[in-house]
């Protein structure tokens, strides 16, 4: 895509700039409150959950979104899950046709949040937003319902105050089921293509360097997640009787899983892929503080901290099936079943990692142990291509909004539906922002967002709204 000329006065966007920035700051207080209602309403798309809080919540988003006056059509929308008879969960799609020549920018976040965990571990109940140190404490304060919010703040500033003048195309989309794998997302993008299409995205679900500097992700590891089970014996048996004799299903799996890991912990899977690009200073002691590293425990991987977590790939067991400690007896297990969760370096596919790390398994299995493998579900990575008019309006937008230059990052974390963006409209630029910073803690208990960073997240989106709404494609 060809760059985008100026529209008329070539000072009309500086101008009109502190009207803007002051209408986001005098908006703040609104949309804080307004992202406190939405942290009460527990919003969680897994079928074990109420799901008529889901679509309290997506209602809840199509009110507001509605409020702004800005946009043409404002709707609750669910796309078929592809290969079943079955629906996804309540999507807010609203839009605003652009005029006039200007581009058109595809916003979006999503509504549904991950289950609390254990309440008892949160110091604050999980669905009732408080505020305290200068942040906001709550399930989906940070993930992702602050990104909702910076685009509905960002919006109001913007209409407030370039009125009629905006003739900007906005599209909305606010998914409510990225938590729970976006299984009807690319379904859904097929359904309403014309209504998406846009010139640029923006992605508001990652974060930044830290609480005071913004980050534009330009890459992520992609996701290769699935179900082993192992077994040895077609029933229990006694492990007095037996033990030294027969191999259990647990001998057997902590052995063959074992074998994924170096001695310093980095992944030993033939076929698994690393990419070599630099990466920013990041202390050790910065990672204990961020992770939560305990005193005695070291760091595991070589090469830099970051080009660990952003270009290599990891291995993790997130899930196993096993007698538990309170049930258990002196029994051979006869089957083990586990989950296992890799990340996948950026430029490698979601198909090949998988690939490797079955072939892996299988070689591995010690004592002929018989291997079942389901649950299979991959992405892919994603890295951004940082020539783009958009990506440079972003940074200069987000250095203006937070008073401090943008770092570009790499994230470990997986976002796989963007690869159907990409897929879907090859010519937008995507730009993925977020409100995150290291203290979060998303998907964990006392989830939190640091509200200066969210004050920045808002002022820099409304300003590059008011920076896109004088440009012409």
């Amino acid at each position: 895509m060809t760059s985008p000329a100026q529209s008329g006065d070539q000072n009309l966007s500086s101008e009109r700039e502190p009207a803007v920035l002051e209408a986001a700051a005098t908006g703040f207080p609104a949309a804080l409150s307004d992202l406190g209602a939405l942290v009460r309403i527990p919003g969680m798309a897994w079928p074990a959950f109420d799901q008529t809080q889901l679509e309290r919540s997506a209602d809840a988003v199509a009110a507001l979104a509605s409020a702004t006056g800005v946009f043409d059509e404002v709707r609750v929308l669910r796309a078929a899950i592809p290969g079943t008879d079955e629906h996804g969960q309540p999507a807010v799609l609203a839009t605003r046709a652009a005029r006039n020549g200007k581009p058109t920018i595809l916003l979006y976040a999503h509504h549904d949040v991950q289950p609390p965990g254990d309440n008892a571990l949160w110091e604050t109940p999980p669905f009732e937003p408080t505020v305290r140190d200068g942040r906001l404490y709550g399930r989906g304060a940070a993930d992702d319902k602050a990104g909702i919010m910076a685009h509905i703040a960002s919006i109001r500033a913007v209409a407030e105050v370039i009125g009629d003048d905006l003739e900007l195309g906005i599209a909305m989309f606010i998914e409510g089921e990225e938590e729970y794998g976006s299984r009807s997302f690319a379904q859904f993008l097929s359904d309403n293509k014309e209504a998406l299409r846009a010139d640029a995205i923006v992605v508001a679900d990652s974060g930044n360097w830290d609480s005071v500097t913004p980050g534009l992700t330009v890459s992520l590891r992609g996701n290769a997640r699935f179900t082993v089970r192992v077994r040895t014996l077609d029933h229990a048996s006694h492990s007095g009787m037996f033990g030294g004799a027969v191999p259990d299903a647990m001998m057997a799996t902590v052995r063959m899983l074992a074998t994924l890991w170096n001695e310093d912990g980095s992944v030993a899977v033939a076929g698994m892929t690393e990419r070599d690009a630099p990466t920013p200073d990041y202390t050790e002691e910065t990672l204990r503080d961020e992770a939560g590293l305990l005193p005695g425990t070291s760091p595991i991987g070589g090469g830099t901290i970051l080009s660990r977590i952003w270009n290599k790939p990891a291995v993790t067991v997130i899930g196993i099936d096993a007698t538990s400690v309170e049930a258990a007896s002196n029994t051979l297990l006869p089957e083990v079943t586990v989950v296992v969760s890799a990340r996948v370096a950026p430029g490698q596919t979601g198909e090949e990692a998988y690939a490797a790390l079955e072939a892996h398994l299988r070689e591995n299995a010690p004592f002929g142990a018989e291997l079942t493998f389901t649950d299979v579900d991959l992405g892919n990575g994603f890295l951004v291509d940082t020539s783009g008019w958009a990506v440079a309006l972003t940074r200069d937008a987000m250095h203006s909004g937070y008073g401090v230059a943008p770092v570009d990052l790499g994230v470990g974390g997986s976002i796989p539906f963007i690869a159907d963006l990409v897929r879907e409209f090859p010519e937008a630029q995507i730009l993925v922002t977020g409100v995150e910073d290291p203290h979060s803690r998303a998907h964990s208990p006392n989830e939190s967002l640091h509200l200066d960073t969210f004050r920045h997240a808002v002022a820099t989106e409304a300003l590059l709204l008011s920076r896109m709404n004088d440009i012409i494609i």
